[in-house]
């Protein structure tokens, strides 16, 4: 199985979201990869709070680590990106890896 790192939203409608990064994980299971999202495991109730500056930049930071052994970044973008998503698809593409860009509900897909 391929390993990608899973970009997609948290802030704002944290609820919405997490369902929304939770099929996100399934669309990549179902295409035959290993996906990882750091933000639904980092921001889960007593690991970080995403809330606090400090420990959000120490959940990014952790999940960008894990980026290092991926194949590839997909960024699920029918919410948009958001800064969080935007400052690691930046750190990413630093170090070259792929990033493909995928949309759930908008039946559009674009690789850069």
């Amino acid at each position: 199985m391929k390993r990608v790192i899973v970009e997609s939203p948290l802030a704002g409608d944290v609820e919405k979201n997490i369902r929304y990064a939770r099929a996100c994980m399934r669309d990549c299971i179902l295409r035959g990869e290993a996906p990882f999202a750091s933000h639904l495991l980092y921001a889960q109730e007593g690991i970080l709070d995403d809330g606090i500056p400090e420990e959000r930049m120490l959940g990014i930071h952790a999940g960008q680590s894990w980026g290092s052994v991926a194949e590839a970044i997909v960024v699920y973008i029918d919410y948009g990106i958001s800064k969080g998503m935007s400052y690691s698809i930046e750190h990413y593409k630093q170090l070259s890896i792929p990033i493909e860009y995928r949309a759930l509900y908008m039946n559009e897909e674009k690789n850069t």
